[in-house]
């Protein structure tokens, strides 16, 4: 990072999320002054409430409250949900990096895929530059409940079952990959090498079929083998809203499942360009997530 980067403090919001938190580790430990933009400061990790240069508290829907959390800031980060840029944009004049979601792409709009189209189109219009970077599956950080929360459900099951078989692909992407592709955004923006705002896809080296992703986390947990069954999706969201209230099953949501019969593979060629991230290949990440201790749980992307 520049002399000039050093010279002014970079604004995470949401620095107390996997995401958020994983960002400002990276950038205090390029010796970046980090200021922690948080709804309550009990929420922050102890270790960046100590090493932050400040914890400042807001509410992104307060219109007081929210500019002067954010001043003096070279560059703002949302590690929060997208639906908050109208919010930062109007708080400050800072360039925005911005974390979005493919769910934006989904065939089944939600309330989560709308407020990420409704922030990337306040990005665009407000002309600033700036970046909103929309990543797949986040998995890898620390206390993430994709794969963890996948792998205790799979623990619990005889037999796999998933809709129209798990044909259909995934391309999960490294914690380390998204907090690598965020630290580069930070870097062009403070060079002054964007001129507009940009939406980059971020996702993992290999898109596969789900039900190969199944057997990799079966196998990278030492869990063996498990024959997988082709159920329908509507049977199987009927059967979501069901064990939900089952003790000891980890959560289902029926749009979970109803993603689950969408492809969802990217190109990655515009990250590694623009950004210079080329990202870890699914073995090598699952691989070392799924033999190291976790605690916690993960946002979904």
């Amino acid at each position: 990072m520049s002399e000039t980067a050093l010279s002014a403090p970079v604004c995470v919001i949401g620095a107390n999320g996997r995401s958020g938190a994983a960002l400002c580790r990276a950038l205090i430990a390029e010796k970046v002054q980090v200021i922690a933009v948080v709804r309550s400061a009990g929420q922050l990790a102890p270790d960046l409430a100590s090493s932050c240069k400040a914890v400042r508290i807001a509410e992104l829907t307060d219109p007081v409250a929210l500019p002067i959390a954010l001043e003096g800031a070279s560059v703002v980060v949302n590690t929060a949900h997208a639906r908050h840029i109208p919010e930062i944009l109007a708080a400050t004049r800072a360039p925005v990096v911005a974390l979005g979601s493919t769910r934006k792409f989904t065939k089944w709009p939600d309330d989560h895929g709308q407020g990420v189209l409704a922030g990337e189109a306040a990005l665009r219009e407000d002309g600033r530059p700036s970046f909103i970077l929309h990543p797949t599956m986040i998995y890898g950080a620390q206390g993430e409940d994709n794969v963890q929360r996948l792998a205790l459900l799979l623990e619990r099951l005889p037999i796999v079952p998933l809709p129209g078989g798990g044909r259909s692909l995934v391309q999960p992407i490294h914690q380390a990959d998204v907090t690598r592709a965020l630290l580069a955004a930070i870097h062009l923006l403070i060079k002054g090498d964007v001129a507009a705002p940009e939406s980059i896809v971020i996702a993992g080296a290999d898109a596969v079929p789900y039900r190969t992703f199944v057997r990799m986390v079966l196998m990278f947990s030492g869990l063996g083998g498990r024959p997988i069954i082709s159920l329908p999706g509507w049977l199987l969201i009927a059967a979501s809203r069901i064990t939900k209230h089952i003790p000891g099953l980890p959560r289902i949501a029926p749009e979970e499942v109803r993603r689950l019969l969408e492809d969802k593979n990217f190109d990655t060629t515009p990250m590694q360009r623009r950004l210079g991230v080329h990202p870890t290949s699914l073995t090598a990440g699952l691989q070392h997530l799924l033999a190291t201790p976790q605690n916690g749980t993960e946002t979904k992307a």
